[in-house]
């Protein structure tokens, strides 16, 4: 029988893992080559989360030893003015890595600005061409949530060749990028790929199919005991800022998944915090690495 530890899928100690490894290859560029890669992050606004995600960004490339350049803009910037500054980051040898922080501002076009990143500089993911890429199951950068999903299934040995994956969410930034990853002719993959919506009918029906079941749908607590079969691996990437019932005015995170509901029907299951999010900087930090290496031809 597992222990509790045992069935907890440590986001944070891979994390900690991925980055080591990643301060000593980025030593090694610089002992060879005398260069550090370089990450641009554009922040618009005064989002709070988003301004913890940047802050998180930032130690994350300090402890890598990556070069952190933040551009901290107003809320009420002009549309044109973003626009030239991605076009001269576009330009500048000194940046391998352009990283636009949403959700933004609603008078600013999201798709029109990230499509204008550079996709040799999109280590985002999130360009149309590194999309396409993705899908043909071609070599190219990877959304970083779903990269640090099929990392951490890889590391944890759960196999997903003939599994029912059920992946609860269709956002473009999760839910689309992952299914495409999973049905891949590779490891992490050759899954049977089910993905549900809030258009979806039955829901618990489909969800309690799966053999691993992974939950984004940014509603707190929504997937229950009752959906899921036992021993299921489940992974929960939401991330919700919700009242604390034991201390009155203060706040805590929790995923989308009921930790303490689910816990004792998963085989395996991660945690909120210190799951899937640990991961998804680190795989924002492998991408720049990446890019770096290709824009310097290494």
């Amino acid at each position: 029988m597992q222990t509790k530890v045992e069935k907890i899928l440590d986001g944070n100690f891979l994390k900690k893992q991925i980055l080591n490894e990643l301060n000593k290859e980025v030593d090694d560029l610089y002992t060879q080559f005398n260069k550090r890669p370089g990450l641009a992050v554009i922040l618009v606004g005064h989002n709070a989360a988003s301004k913890v995600y940047v802050g998180k960004k930032k130690q994350a490339c300090e402890l890598v030893g990556i070069k952190s350049y933040e551009y901290l803009l107003p809320d009420n910037i002009e549309e044109d003015e973003l626009i030239e500054l991605i076009k001269s980051l576009n330009k500048d040898d000194k940046i391998n890595g352009i990283l636009l922080q949403l959700p933004l501002p609603r008078h600013l076009e999201e798709q029109k600005l990230l499509h204008l990143i550079d996709p040799k500089k999109d280590v985002d993911g999130f360009h149309p061409e590194n999309v396409g890429k993705l899908l043909l199951g071609l070599d190219t950068f990877k959304s970083c949530t779903p990269y640090g999903i099929v990392t951490l299934l890889d590391f944890f040995n759960i196999d997903t060749e003939g599994k029912h994956v059920v992946i609860v969410g269709r956002s473009n930034i999760v839910g689309k990028p992952l299914a495409a990853m999973l049905v891949q002719r590779s490891n992490p993959g050759n899954a049977t790929v089910t993905i549900c919506h809030s258009k979806s009918k039955n829901l618990s029906e489909i969800t309690k199919q799966a053999d691993i079941l992974i939950a984004a749908i940014g509603q707190p607590n929504f997937i229950k005991q009752d959906m899921v079969k036992p021993e299921t691996v489940i992974i929960d990437v939401g991330i919700n800022r919700v009242e604390d019932p034991l201390e009155k005015g203060k706040y805590k995170l929790v995923g989308d998944v009921d930790f303490k509901d689910v816990f004792d029907k998963s085989s395996q299951i991660t945690p909120v915090p210190g799951g899937v999010g640990a991961l998804t900087i680190a795989m924002l930090m492998k991408n720049t690495i990446q890019a770096f290496k290709e824009l310097n031809k290494l």
